[in-house]
């Protein structure tokens, strides 16, 4: 198993159908400077729809979900911390779950951590409906889900506009494509495959238990290219 929590040594959780039973998982410290050029990553950006069954290492998946929308300094002028995606008014309102073979966690930022939300593979469910399978080998998906709650009451600047649901949805959009950006040019970097893609929605919203004012957007598919 690439992605390990602090449990000891027993992969009977891991294997477990109760999510109550799984522990965090803290991700290793993110790496930086051993990748290509922003330049070199751009013209080698793409999309890859065949993927290879091998699982990232934990290094990776770390410098993956940082990449997406990691801490990169701890104050702002808005908010209590900054990311490498921006959001409206610092709002940080895209949640980043990671669907793994076993389970599908959120993505805690600040701690750097996984945190397990159902013990079960929503892989699947990370596709539109009738779409064919294409990535069925790729061992992530990142679901990208809004929680409005977030932008509404976000600690940074109090934009009257962020409490109307047009332009809630023209901020929601933007900020999930600034953070699946970050992933394609993470991917192109460092040799991995990606796909930005439609998922269902309805199945996802369901198996990851999400409130009322969190919606599923979009997911994406990463993993090595086959």
């Amino acid at each position: 198993m690439a992605y390990r929590s602090k449990r000891p040594r027993n992969n009977t959780a891991r294997r477990s159908s109760s999510v109550s039973e799984l522990l965090p998982i803290d991700l290793p410290r993110p790496t930086t400077g051993r990748s290509k050029s922003v330049l070199a990553a751009l013209q080698q950006r793409r999309t890859v729809r065949e993927f290879a069954g091998r699982k990232l290492t934990s290094q990776v998946l770390s410098n993956l979900l940082w990449a997406a929308c990691g801490v990169n300094r701890k104050k702002v002028p808005i908010g209590i911390n900054g990311r490498t995606a921006a959001s409206a008014s610092n709002s940080q309102e895209i949640d980043l779950y990671v669907a793994l073979e076993d389970a599908a966690h959120l993505y805690d930022a600040p701690r750097h951590r996984l945190v397990p939300v159902v013990a079960a593979d929503v892989r699947p469910f990370a596709l539109g409906k009738g779409q064919p399978d294409v990535g069925a080998k790729a061992p992530v998906r990142l679901i990208y889900v809004v929680d409005i709650d977030k932008l509404v009451h976000t600690t940074g600047f109090k934009e009257p506009g962020l409490k109307d649901p047009e332009t809630q949805k023209a901020y929601y959009y933007v900020d999930t494509g600034l953070m699946a950006a970050n992933v394609y040019l993470f991917a192109a970097s460092t040799g991995l495959a990606t796909w930005f893609h439609n998922c269902d929605k309805t199945g996802l919203r369901t198996r990851l238990k999400l409130r009322p004012d969190q919606r599923v957007l979009f997911a994406q598919t990463v993993g090595y290219p086959a």
